[in-house]
């Protein structure tokens, strides 16, 4: 896994003219003297995605109404959906230069996004990094299905269907997009929630289980309930723009799940709804 992290890393550094910000780099790599394998990344932050959501949904819990200025807590708001819009968007962004080159992510959560800064107020400057590429898949034609780490993968995708190698590399390019799905749905409510309310797998299962991939079914319970109000009213921006995007991205076919690319610059992600 420490091989094939460092050699995904060498491989999209390998061109310094075409370097992506929203991965993180490598500075080398050594063995220790037990046969330890060690990599050594650029420090450009310590908290993660996962680390943010978790600090704002606690945050809320000790957060009390203030009577005496009611447009603090809309204008706390929208410095959140800024936030986490910039996240989404440069993690996207990473996502579209590894798919552009060959590279398939195959571990895209809320822990593999790092952050460099967690403070809403300061979202302007936030630079996010894909980071975790140990079970990355290089999906170019000659190499398609070489690779232990690969296996599952292939095994899933024969299972859906796909035989040829076009159709092969579709099905791991849909992979990553629906694991992008399920990170943009974990932002959409954990930093919107109070601590304890959601969690990443309440909400994967509640998608996945309880409303098979149904998400504007899935849409019309959380409605329901107030302690989810904000975080339906974040993807409610742009007459549902963030529900549409989630149906897509998470569509129980593969063939239909949009590309990288076509994620990025959606009306949702791009924050032209803000």
């Amino acid at each position: 896994m420490a091989l094939n992290e460092l050699r995904t890393h060498a491989f999209l550094q390998s061109d310094a003219r075409d370097i992506c910000e929203n991965i993180q780099f490598l500075l080398g790599a050594f063995e220790t003297a037990t046969g330890e394998q060690w990599l050594a990344f650029r420090d450009d932050g310590r908290y993660s995605a996962a680390d943010y959501a978790k600090i704002t949904s606690e945050r809320q819990l000790k957060e009390r109404p203030n009577f005496w200025n009611p447009y603090d807590r809309a204008y706390k708001l929208e410095l959140r959906k800024y936030f986490v819009l910039r996240l989404l968007n440069g993690a996207m962004c990473g996502l579209v230069h590894m798919h552009n080159h060959d590279r398939l992510h195959q571990s895209l959560g809320p822990s593999s996004v790092v952050l460099n800064t967690v403070a809403e107020k300061n979202g302007y400057y936030l630079l996010p990094q894909l980071r975790d590429l140990a079970f990355s898949v290089d999906i170019g034609y000659s190499s398609m299905g070489v690779g232990a780490l690969s296996d599952g993968l292939w095994r899933r995708a024969s299972a859906a269907g796909a035989s040829t190698p076009l159709e092969k590399r579709a099905f791991g390019v849909a992979d990553d997009i629906y694991g992008a799905g399920l990170l943009i749905a974990y932002m959409a409510f954990i930093p919107f929630c109070k601590a304890g309310i959601m969690d990443g797998i309440s909400l994967q299962r509640l998608l996945e289980n309880t409303f098979r991939l149904d998400i504007y079914a899935a849409r019309e319970y959380c409605l329901e309930d107030d302690k989810l109000s904000e975080a339906v009213n974040f993807l409610d921006l742009g007459d549902g723009a963030g529900w549409e995007l989630l149906q897509a991205m998470l569509n129980p076919d593969y063939r239909k799940r949009p590309i990288a690319e076509a994620v990025l610059n959606h009306r949702f992600i791009t924050g032209a709804l803000l």
